[in-house]
């Protein structure tokens, strides 16, 4: 009996949004690779986002320590478009005038 050697393909693709999800679910790949850098194990990781499997998990650690350079510059970026939508966000003051006056004239 012999070994099938196959490669393995990493349990990784991109949304619409061009954000990377792992597995067939919505948990994003910086999730995963953060939460690994924080020094929890894959079973752990699993638990605390149980819509991932434990072989989708060790596959997306091991393509990121096999190409840490790419998804570390994927991170930075996504982290940069997550801070400039937070101070997009955070500058715009939303007019409550119109919001209250709606609510009073339902009364």
């Amino acid at each position: 009996m012999s070994l099938a050697l196959e490669k393995e393909i990493p349990p990784l693709s991109e949304d619409v949004t061009g954000a990377i999800r792992v597995g067939n679910t919505r948990v994003l790949l910086e999730l995963v690779i953060r939460t690994f850098q924080d020094g929890a194990s894959a079973e752990s990781i699993v638990g605390r986002y149980s819509s991932l499997s434990l072989s989708d998990v060790y596959l997306t650690i091991g393509y990121y320590l096999r190409h840490r350079d790419a998804v570390e510059a994927y991170l930075n970026r996504r982290e940069q478009l997550a801070e400039s939508v937070h101070q997009r966000l955070s500058s715009v003051q939303p007019d409550l005038s119109l919001i209250r006056s709606r609510l009073l004239a339902q009364q």
